[in-house]
């Protein structure tokens, strides 16, 4: 929206700035940040008062879990808010891939609100059945990755780029539908499982979200794109602005979510950041790049699909509990030991999908 100020710009004057994509992401970011302290407490407050006992707690976790109850969920609403609110006022609203990933987290935002609610008001964990909200989320994704493969250039249009290598391009022709919705429906369920633990999520979210931003930006501008040898892919830059605001208003939920938690995210913050992320990879065509810098996304997907396949074919577990963060609970370490040390994996694993970008 502000980008329409420099319609008035003759040129060197203060309307000038708002051509920059990094002016816009920083404006993004400090207004999301803000929003998150501004309206994190009267949020806390309605929800705490409108769900009463607040997230119930599965009797088969961690002790110390118990101590949580009556801790209100659907702190996402926080997050999505501000997030939504600033990518609006700084992103350009004619790029359609800023419309694409904004739809998809909106879209998965509602399935994790509708989960959440039913959670809230049963007072029961299971919520909305899983079929159903994979088979919506399948339907989101396919619709997603349609939209991002017809705004792709022609030479990349249904093609599988990968990392290391400058010029390696794979057809997938029609499967690349497939491929995209596996993507973003796995990248929003790994990140749901990740959140189990006050913290835990956000941060490496951010992590992530901030990488593909400096991805997107480098992507979408011609020379870089020539000088490191990735695939240009045209107007990805302005997905730098959402990424940001998407910092911003993590942290500002982080303020509230820091040990001990005053609100969980709860699947609509989870469900729908995991979503964007799997969007703005396949916005990006660095799909694979996504797997190494969301790869503690990954190990946690997987100690589920690990521990539920072993456990139905011998009887037996794997881990102590998945997902993986649970196993290390029940080992005996302390919470904030578990997201600290989990931060800093996702710290490293975004360094290295960030060197991707060199290493050709």
């Amino acid at each position: 929206m502000l980008y329409l100020l420099t319609e008035f710009s003759t040129g060197g004057d203060v309307f000038n700035l708002f051509r920059y994509i990094t002016f816009r992401a920083g404006g993004a970011f400090l207004t999301a940040l803000v929003f998150g302290f501004l309206f994190g407490r009267p949020l806390i407050n309605i929800l705490r008062r409108k769900q009463g006992k607040g997230q119930p707690i599965r009797d088969d976790g961690p002790q110390t879990h118990f101590a949580k109850a009556g801790t209100p969920t659907m702190g996402g609403l926080l997050i999505l808010s501000a997030l939504f609110f600033s990518t609006l006022m700084w992103a350009r609203l004619d790029n359609p891939y800023v419309w694409i990933i904004l739809l998809v987290t909106m879209a998965f935002g509602l399935i994790g609100f509708a989960d959440d609610y039913a959670k809230v008001t049963k007072q029961n964990t299971k919520g909305v059945s899983g079929k159903v909200r994979f088979s919506l989320g399948l339907a989101i994704a396919a619709l997603a990755s349609f939209a991002a493969s017809s705004f792709h250039p022609a030479e990349l249009t249904n093609q599988l780029a990968f990392p290391f290598f400058k010029d390696a391009l794979l057809n997938l022709w029609w499967f690349f539908i497939p491929f995209g919705m596996v993507v973003i429906v796995g990248a929003a369920n790994a990140v749901n499982l990740t959140d189990g633990l006050d913290g835990l999520a956000i941060m490496p979210v951010m992590i992530a979200a901030t990488t593909f931003g400096i991805i997107a930006y480098v992507v979408g501008n011609y020379n870089y794109t020539q000088y490191l040898g990735v695939h240009f892919v045209p107007g990805t830059g302005e997905i730098l602005i959402f990424t940001a605001a998407l910092a911003g208003g993590g942290l500002g939920f982080l303020w509230y979510n820091a040990p001990p938690a005053a609100v969980f995210m709860g699947d609509t913050g989870s469900l729908a950041l995991g979503g964007a992320l799997g969007a703005i990879a396949v916005c990006t065509k660095h799909e694979i790049v996504l797997a190494i810098v969301g790869g503690l996304f990954v190990v946690e997907a997987l100690s589920v699909i690990i521990q539920v396949a072993y456990f139905k074919r011998t009887g037996k577990r794997v881990f102590l509990m998945a997902p993986i963060h649970h196993h290390f609970e029940k080992k005996g370490w302390a919470e904030p030991q578990i997201v600290i040390r989990f931060w800093i994996i996702s710290l490293i694993l975004a360094l290295i999908g960030l060197a991707t970008l060199k290493v050709r």
